[in-house]
């Protein structure tokens, strides 16, 4: 083969990907887009698997046979653990799944980069060194640092921000001190100075997620995300792959547009988000939820204010995924709206643990999209709205985003369900959100809470309104 054949089938995987892009920014065109992204992924592998560039000569011949074994034996024990993996995980646990799987991304990038510096030896020139410098430290620190989001979305750990007296200091050290070795190993070479570099690597991922509260760890899984892009690229300079190049771009800087999209939609800057834990002012401790009233109700109190509701609007969150009751919230819209209710679903750009999160689980149900408004749209009509139904959501709802200064979630734009004539949360528990703030709408006087499990609760709410 080739290496023009070699890099033109490298660049149709890479339109491949690009089109998968495009067919994924929307709803209709989703599906599709997956399958040429699929289709791409599997001509990249083809072609890597059966193909390698010689470095001296740029030709593309075939793999040595000696290699065989540990590539398909890697290649089992990778299908041995991700298959099953990707085909249990419940949507409630996807955020924790692709945390793990970025990580897992720039790991193995940074250990192809040292691999491949250990065997270019004396020989590698300068830009190789420091492009294997710079794969070294991002994919160290996606790796680490993927794993202490995926430890705070799995509550495996406080979700709350972790701070540590000098932290900003002791990150800066580290920062700096990373780079000051990555400097020693472009100027000294040696494989003793890169082990180190990936030691400091490691350390300041986890420096760098340890103050990120709960509610901004899927901005963080967006940045690592691009940063494993940006380390994948770079591994396709050291090894000579146009294909690794094209795919690590596309992911670094799709990866790097969502960060800063999900960072608007929150409502503070990137840098805010990151290191604002070291800067927020303490508040005050509120009072014990059970200490203060709350107005409960049953499925048939809020069947009768359904049924006499002329507009309703449903935002779910996270709740109704772990409910699963995406199917029942459907037949309840279609039930209200067979009674001539106007039907609405309010979604928060940052609904759930990820973008998009939402928009799956409903489109699962088979729920129409021109049901589904985005916060810009549906925020104007609450003032119009009967009966807002939150469902499994907290802090997208919570006016402490407008009104507490300091707060962890100030400044997040968040969907005005105050504004509408009455409100119905679906709970569990009084137990705060995610971001572990309580939220005062629940002591609303219009404010009504049903609690239970939701698909439970909202099987009994479709029942009683048949009823009337």
């Amino acid at each position: 083969m080739s290496r023009t054949l070699y890099d033109l089938i490298g660049l149709a995987a890479g339109v491949a990907f690009i089109l998968a892009l495009k067919g994924l920014s929307h709803p209709k065109t989703a599906r599709r887009g997956n399958m040429i992204g699929a289709f791409g992924a599997t001509l990249a592998t083809i072609v890597v698997f059966f193909f390698v560039v010689a470095p001296k000569t740029g030709v593309a011949h075939a793999l040595p046979l000696h290699h065989l074994g540990w590539i398909l034996g890697a290649m089992a024990v990778g299908l041995a653990i991700g298959v099953p993996a990707a085909r249990k995980v419940q949507m409630t646990q996807m955020p924790q799944l692709v945390a793990l799987f970025n990580g897992v991304g720039g790991g193995a990038a940074a250990l192809v980069a040292i691999v491949e510096y250990l065997h270019l030896g004396s020989g590698a020139t300068k830009a190789e060194v420091i492009f294997t410098v710079f794969t070294v430290i991002v994919g160290c620190v996606s790796f680490s640092g993927s794993i202490i989001t995926f430890m705070k979305l799995q509550e495996l750990m406080t979700t709350r921000p972790v701070i540590f007296p000098a932290g900003r200091f002791i990150i800066a050290a580290t920062l700096v001190s990373v780079i000051g070795v990555g400097g020693w190993v472009v100027a000294a070479l040696g494989t003793t100075p890169l082990l180190i570099l990936a030691g400091l690597s490691l350390l300041f991922g986890v420096l760098f997620v340890l103050p990120v509260g709960g509610a901004d760890v899927p901005i963080v899984i967006s940045l690592l995300n691009a940063f494993t892009g940006l380390t994948v690229a770079a591994s396709g300079y050291v090894l000579d792959s146009v294909l690794l190049i094209i795919a690590g771009t596309l992911v670094g800087a799709s990866g790097t547009i969502l960060t800063r999209l999900m960072a608007e939609a929150m409502g503070r800057s990137l840098f805010g988000t990151l290191f604002g834990a070291f800067t927020a002012k303490p508040q005050a401790a509120t009072g014990a939820a059970e200490e203060r009233p709350v107005r409960s109700g049953s499925p048939d109190d809020v069947a009768i204010l359904l049924n006499y509701a002329r507009r309703v609007v449903i935002v779910p969150g996270f709740g109704l995924a772990v409910a699963q009751a995406q199917h029942t919230v459907r037949e309840l819209a279609d039930l209200m709206i067979s009674k001539g209710i106007d039907v609405a679903y309010g979604i928060h750009p940052v609904a759930g643990r990820m973008p998009g999160h939402m928009n799956v689980l409903l489109a699962e149900a088979n729920v129409p999209y021109d049901q589904l408004e985005e916060m810009d749209e549906i925020n104007p009509t609450f003032s119009q709205t009967d009966v807002a139904i939150v469902i499994g959501a907290n802090d997208v709802v919570n006016p402490a985003a407008e009104n507490t200064p300091g707060c962890p979630i100030y400044g997040m734009p968040i969907l005005q369900v105050a504004n509408a004539a009455n409100v119905i949360f679906l709970k569990r528990s009084m137990r705060p959100g995610f971001a572990g703030i309580e939220n005062e709408l629940l002591y609303d006087p219009k404010t009504m809470l049903l609690f239970g499990d939701a698909k439970a609760s909202l099987t009994k709410v479709v029942s009683a309104l048949k009823a009337l």
